[in-house]
């Protein structure tokens, strides 16, 4: 009897960036980036996928017609406070938690389950987020992501400029432009490794994962091992999905 193949349209809404990630069964096929008009990018992506089940995770406070469109044509489910999840949240106001941190603690149960795990997740902020053993996420930390230090160098100051990221940066800078990269990059790197020993001597061992979109800028700075994945949030909303679809 041939398998029944299932697709999954998973949707993350962050503050940055918006994208979509399609799963046929349990293997991720594709991601997609929305551009400025969410609805008209939804419409052509279910028509193009078709997908069976939906389910969307958002930090930003998008249209409510996107939600109607995909109850419309899928099985959807939305994130939130009260979604059938693979860890519990031992934490005051479970409520507050944002969607996108729900989804890497999912993935890391997935990947690690019955593991310590700390998830840095490296978008418009930095997020810190430890599951411990009995698959119970504690919490962690937020601070501010790598573009936001670098417009806050801009907002803050009469003369300091804009400067995008590398990953290639020096330790020592020799202009405005590689002084400011070189504080951003470095500096963010060597906070992640030093709440990575600071994990270390509470909890022992753990696995570290790492992901979002300024992975490919901080990875080649850290000195700690670690699990880098860039698809590790749309693994997680799978998983989480598949739990209440």
């Amino acid at each position: 009897m041939p398998v029944r193949l299932r697709k999954t349209l998973c949707i993350d809404f962050g503050n940055t960036r918006q994208k979509a990630a399609l799963f046929e069964n349990d293997q991720l096929l594709e991601v997609r980036y929305f551009g400025n008009d969410l609805l008209a990018d939804m419409k052509q992506l279910i028509q193009e996928w078709q997908p069976a089940c939906s389910i969307l995770s958002s930090v930003i406070n998008h249209d409510a017609a996107i939600e109607k469109l995909l109850q419309e044509h899928t099985a959807l489910h939305v994130l939130n406070a009260n979604s059938h999840l693979p860890f519990t949240t031992p934490v005051g106001k479970p409520e507050t938690i944002g969607a996108d941190r729900l989804a890497l603690c999912a993935a890391a149960v997935l990947l690690y389950p019955h593991q310590n795990n700390l998830i840095v997740g490296l978008g418009s902020a930095v997020t810190y987020n430890f599951v411990n053993v009995r698959n119970e996420f504690l919490g962690g930390g937020i601070s501010p992501g790598m573009m936001m230090r670098m417009k806050a160098l801009n907002s803050f100051t009469a003369k300091l400029p804009i400067v995008d990221p590398e990953w290639n940066v020096p330790l020592v800078g020799y202009d405005t432009k590689t002084n400011i990269q070189s504080g951003v990059v470095m500096g963010l790197a060597m906070e992640i490794d030093g709440f990575i020993e600071a994990y270390q001597k509470k909890y022992g061992a753990f696995n570290v994962l790492l992901t979002g979109g300024d992975l490919v800028h901080l990875a080649p700075h850290l000195k700690n091992l670690i699990f880098a994945d860039p698809d590790l949030l749309f693994k997680g909303l799978y998983a989480i999905c598949d739990l209440n679809v």
